[in-house]
């Protein structure tokens, strides 16, 4: 049996509530960050280029995941269904992009957290109608949303410093004496900022929703009138929730400009992208921290590779590669969905299960 409970004992609460509260979790845990922080900066990805699994495939993935996480919160443990999620990346683009150059000399991490406050006061604005509708009409306040704030950035040329492209860049930043972003920074050093920014994000995120207030965001969830009836603020519940989820929104936004693609325009947050990190949550599992890491690696992950593999080993047209990526993609999503309404993360949790009991059948 690979997850042996028997011997593993609890004496106080704070063990049995823990985060793995077994010894196998926690192992599995430690691998997976000896592989992120050692095996793959080091090796990368067998079969794969290294300067491709570092910008095509691990830097892109870890941000989609902050950015899964974040939308998780609001959509699977507090219930409110948001699709402006490519517009709240935005405003943490833009957010960073303007504090960059209002205080250039401000550390690019600082900047980046900073984005990540601006948009959860922005998510919770746009939160408002939560308190007094949900269902059908919050998706259409959302999305309103995602029109307003797209309009935004087009028209407020404030936004980005009067370019005549209309996009923002971004710029060379140090720190500790390394090139940290821009178009001189190195892909390894953007890689491990980026990782350590998910690692801290997930445990703050693990710790929030097991605490006080992530209960009473599934109490909104799961009944809001009895939740007030006991005692819950819906006030507090919903509006927290939508600004926890748009702070880890903001931020991934704030990553994906200066920490990969190095420029963005309009387009890089349009609804499209919206319905795309909808589907990671979906596909990952809702109320689930392990299914937003599996839905993001999954919708990034597979059609990047289904496009190279086509390219480089068949010799195929990167348009028709493109499409069959995307018909490809849409196949897994059905499959999945059939096999499994709850996502990869309850496919996991029942792997786990029998593997408890493996090699026997009672």
């Amino acid at each position: 049996m690979f997850y042996r409970e028997t011997g593993q004992f609890k004496s106080k609460y704070r063990e049995e509530l823990a985060a793995f509260p077994l010894a196998e979790d926690k192992v599995g845990i430690a691998i997976l960050l000896v592989i992120a922080y050692v095996f793959i900066p080091i090796f990368g990805i067998p079969g794969l280029s290294y300067e491709f699994t570092m910008g095509a495939i691990m830097i892109p993935v870890f941000i989609f995941t902050i950015t899964t996480l974040g939308l998780n919160i609001l959509l699977g443990f507090a219930g409110q269904i948001s699709l402006g999620t490519g517009a709240f990346m935005g405003v943490g683009a833009y957010s960073c992009y303007k504090i960059m150059t209002i205080f250039p000399d401000l550390n690019i991490i600082i900047c980046v957290i900073l984005s990540g406050l601006v948009t959860a006061v922005v998510g919770m604005i746009f939160g408002l109608p939560s308190l007094k509708i949900k269902g059908f009409y919050l998706i259409v306040a959302t999305l309103a949303a995602q029109f307003f704030l797209e309009w935004a950035f087009i028209r407020v040329a404030w936004l980005y410093n009067y370019n005549d492209s209309g996009g923002i860049e971004g710029t060379n930043k140090e720190m500790f004496g390394l090139i940290v972003s821009g178009p001189q920074s190195d892909a390894l050093t953007r890689y491990f900022i980026v990782l350590t920014l998910l690692v801290l994000l997930t445990w703050l995120a693990s710790n929030v929703i097991r605490g006080r207030i992530g209960r009473s965001w599934m109490m909104i969830r799961d009944m809001d009138i009895a939740a007030e009836l006991i005692g819950v603020r819906p006030l507090t519940a919903k509006l927290s929730a939508f600004a926890f989820s748009s702070f880890y929104v903001g931020i991934s936004g704030a990553l994906m400009v200066f920490f990969w693609l190095g420029a963005a325009e309009v387009e890089s947050f349009d609804v499209s992208h919206s319905f795309t990190y909808l589907f990671m949550v979906i596909i990952g599992g809702l109320g689930s921290i392990t299914g937003s890491y599996m839905g993001a690696a999954l919708v990034w992950v597979v059609p990047v590779l289904i496009k190279e593999i086509g390219k480089t080993v068949f010799g195929f047209d990167a348009f028709v590669m493109e499409n069959f990526s995307i018909i490809f993609l849409g196949v897994a999503i059905v499959v999945i969905l059939i096999v499994e309404p709850h996502g990869l993360a309850r496919l996991w949790q029942i792997t786990k299960q029998k593997l408890r009991l493996w090699p026997f059948p009672y």
